[in-house]
């Protein structure tokens, strides 16, 4: 795969996985041809946006929204009937919820390269 259609689909795609991965990623659609590049690039639309996951974690997030919402759904139903754990799980989530949400699109990203 040309470097520079790589690099330029990483600088767009960056916010959505975790920095320390991103070499990893780009070395794995390094070794794409563009068939397979195309697919792959195309399943960006079914990444979960960091930025909005902690807008409504904040919001709804002693629900348990925001767990459901990266598929997480033993912690949301958790957070669900005990209210985020009487708050703790949802101050918890605040501050890590969008690293989940990256390491999340992450794993998902990495599972069409099996």
């Amino acid at each position: 795969m040309e470097q520079m259609k790589v690099d330029l689909w990483l600088n767009q795609n960056m916010k959505y996985f975790p920095p320390e991965r991103i070499m990893e990623l780009r070395n794995k659609l390094y070794a794409l041809d563009d068939e397979k590049y195309i697919v792959v690039s195309s399943a960006v639309n079914n990444l979960k946006d960091p930025t909005t996951i902690i807008i409504i974690s904040a919001i709804v997030g002693t629900f348990g929204v925001d767990r459901f919402m990266i598929d997480d759904v033993g912690m949301g139903v958790l957070k669900l009937l005990t209210g985020g754990l009487c708050g703790i799980l949802w101050i918890y989530d605040l501050a890590t919820i969008m690293g989940r949400t990256k390491q999340k699109n992450f794993d998902n990203f990495m599972r069409m390269f099996i």
